[in-house]
């Protein structure tokens, strides 16, 4: 998949030496190959003094050249610059930055011991790299990671482009990069990597996502300890909120870190997602870094720029302000910082043809210097508004970690949002709990309540029932609380409420009985799911019910606890191929997918867009406290059949009124309380009903079609 290219890392220490040296440009920041060599440019405002360090190779301890960059010459308003002839891609560099250690009023950090990233580096070498050794006020030459030299024009992307698939028509799919082949039993060539995806591409197809969303994709700190578990394992970041490197592809998610082949592998990665039909979607961390408090490693905004990128306290600005329980927060309206967010995103769209991007504890983001929220923030609206973005899906996590929570009143209009309302509302209505009608209408029908502001529609909701951050599907559905041991904080760590319920006995089970709710109560949440207006997102391996063994918090579990289990998907093929017919019928049917709220439009057989009913036609039972069902009747249009959905979460079977279409009849497409082959069936397969009523089993799900009387499709 790398196109057989080599990249030369290791660079005779006579052609470093003797490399010329001359002022090169401010714009743009970072290492640019041009015709004659490398041009480098850094942000730093307030420095005193710049060094370039020119490494003869990726494990060199100390650099083979240094080049000081002048004040008069090499220095312009915020920027230090030089350009070096002769060097080319895999040059190995990074930098030393001197100026004011002034903590206490300015915020600068400045320590020209240590030796610092580029940060609009395209790829990063931690193959040295000692944490522990950034901390204190020692030099760190021998143990720093080091920046690399990338060649963005050197592939064929062979027509590719970012795929442009409609909102309306999304069903995203969110995983981990690493998570998704780590396992042996993902039997791929190389697990845990972006090849790895690429080999499970058929998988994802077959299935019928439009969209992965990918954890953290940006370099992170995968070799940070953040303790020692129960069994004396060390546990690590795995799921990679802790970004140090922007613009570079995580090096432990390459076949080969320290290739230089970070951008190709990602790039063969979108082509063949793109060439699949499936859009790549990031999840981006522009909230903090991984450089952490006052007691964190110096990387590089620190030492370059600590009081410009970050939000430091006002009173005493040694100490960082966290609004993300991560130990600090990036000053994310801070005109350098926005431009540093801004380019980093054109960045990934331009040079890596990405399709979106979801925005970590997105609420941060709008923050002024201060911390306050700020009615208007630059950088979200410059995100909306930017030419390069506007075809791009921007997501929100409308929260941060300080109590900032902005579900439906998030700034601007684009964004889409996770909807946590709908996670929670649904999860309690298919467990059983009453009184919930109105509420899963509201939901079903996009969240109005939350997205109805001018010009906002259903698709700005992304619904979801689970995601990296909480139970798997299959936990939520065997577990009443939950068991986070193994993370090594004596299970405080990890949301208590979950609105999960087990089915009747914790944990896993012998019992046939118990099994087979499990599995109904999953195709349940999944229909429900894929028959709601808005956007669905579904957790990589809940189509298989892979488990986390009642772990809600795996952020430190890089193992076989977090990773996929594929044997799962041999397994359970009952729960897979429910997914997978519920998709399809998700795209068979344009009423399930309009980007509109609903209206008082009527069809050509003079049926309203959507009917609410209880067991009863039109009497939904809004202020029914008991309740625990609700059906609703959705017109089709332009040849589309009409639906007719019931969703009976009552523990015993119900009998549903139908409404009488006029020379049409009812055929039974979806019931989750049926086996496998007889759960979905496909056009053609659906067997007519009789009568004027149904008898839904206990929690179930059950939609049916419309057919005309002389049994011929209507579609």
């Amino acid at each position: 998949m790398t196109q057989g290219k080599t990249v030369q890392t290791e660079v005779p220490r006579d052609l470093i030496a003797r490399a010329p040296v001359t002022t090169g440009r401010p714009q743009p920041l970072g290492a640019t190959i041009d015709a004659t060599g490398v041009n480098f440019s850094l942000f730093s405002e307030r420095a005193s003094r710049v060094e370039l360090l020119l490494f003869d190779s990726y494990h060199a301890l100390q650099p083979a050249r240094v080049v000081e960059l002048d004040l008069e010459r090499h220095h312009s308003y915020h920027f230090w610059h030089c350009h070096v002839a002769g060097l080319k891609e895999g040059q190995v560099y990074a930098y030393r930055v001197d100026g004011p250690h002034d903590t206490r009023d300015s915020g600068s950090r400045f320590n020209p011991r240590k030796v610092l990233l580029d940060p609009y580096s395209r790829a990063n070498i931690n193959i040295l790299w000692d944490r522990a050794r950034a901390v204190g006020p020692e030099d760190n030459c021998a143990y720093a990671m080091r920046s690399m030299v990338v060649d963005l024009d050197d592939y064929d992307w062979e027509g590719d482009k970012p795929l442009r698939t409609p909102m309306a028509d999304s069903v995203i799919y969110e995983m981990h990069v690493g998570g998704l082949t780590a396992s042996p039993t993902s039997r791929v060539v190389h697990p845990g990597t972006f090849s790895g995806v690429v080999e499970k591409i058929p998988y994802l197809k077959e299935l019928g996502v439009t969209a992965v969303e990918l954890l953290p994709v940006f370099d992170f700190d995968e070799r940070d300890v953040l303790r020692i578990g129960p069994d004396g394992r060390p546990l690590r970041d795995y799921w990679g909120y802790n970004p140090y490197g922007f613009f570079a592809p995580h090096s432990a998610y390459c076949s080969d870190p320290c290739g230089c082949l970070h951008v190709i592998e990602f790039r063969d990665m979108v082509k063949e997602l793109h060439k699949a039909g499936i859009e790549v979607i990031l999840d981006v961390v522009f909230n903090h870094t991984s450089e952490g408090n006052e007691h964190g490693p110096m990387i590089s905004f620190r030492g370059q720029a600590n009081e410009v990128y970050y939000h430091l306290w006002p009173q005493d600005r040694r100490h960082y302000m966290d609004f993300t329980g991560c130990g600090n927060a990036i000053n994310a309206n801070h005109p350098a910082v926005a431009k540093f967010i801004i380019e980093c995103l054109e960045y990934w769209v331009t040079e890596h043809h990405v399709d979106g991007f979801r925005f970590d504890l997105a609420s941060e983001l709008s923050r002024g210097a201060e911390g306050y929220e700020m009615e208007t923030p630059p950088l979200l609206w410059a995100i909306e508004l930017s030419g390069i973005l506007a075809e791009t899906k921007i997501i929100a996590e409308p929260w941060d970690g300080g109590g900032l929570y902005q579900v439906g009143r998030f700034p601007g209009r684009r964004w889409a949002q996770w909807n946590g309302p709908f996670r929670d509302d649904v999860r309690r209505f298919v467990r059983g709990d009453a009184g919930l009608a109105g509420t899963l209408a509201t939901r079903i029908g996009g969240s109005r309540d939350l997205f109805s502001r001018a010009g906002e529609l259903p698709t700005n909701s992304i619904n979801f029932l689970t995601c990296h951050d909480g139970f798997t599907l299959n936990d939520l559905v065997s577990y009443n609380g939950k068991h986070n041991h193994a993370n090594g904080e004596a299970n405080a760590d990890g949301s208590d409420e979950n609105f999960s319920w087990n089915c009747g006995v914790e944990g896993p089970s012998d019992d046939e009985a118990v099994e087979r709710l499990r599995v109904r109560q999953i195709k349940n949440m999944a229909a429900i799911l894929l028959l709601s207006r808005g956007v669905p997102m579904m957790l990589a391996g809940d189509e298989f019910r892979n488990g986390q063994g009642g772990n809600n918090n795996v952020y430190c579990q890089d193992n076989e606890i977090s990773w996929l289990d594929w044997e799962q998907a041999e397994k359970e093929t009952e729960t897979l191929d429910f997914f997978r017919g519920m998709i399809a019928f998700r795209k068979e049917h344009a009423s399930l997918r309009q980007p509109r709220f609903f209206d008082d439009r009527r069809n050509e057989r003079d049926l309203p867009e959507v009917s609410w009913h209880g067991t009863r036609l039109e009497q939904p039972g809004w202020e029914d406290q008991h309740a625990r069902v609700l059906s609703l009747t959705l017109a089709g249009f332009e040849g589309d059949p009409d639906l007719h959905v019931i969703l009976n979460m009552y523990h015993l079977g119900l009998d549903f009124e139908l409404p009488h279409i006029p020379g049409h009849h009812w055929a039974l497409a979806v019931d989750t309380a049926r086996g496998p082959g007889e759960d979905v069936r496909p056009v053609g397969s659906r067997v007519p009903v009789d009568g004027r009523s149904f008898h839904a089993h206990g929690r179930s799900v059950v939609v049916l079609t419309s057919l005309p009387n002389d049994g011929g499709s209507n579609r």
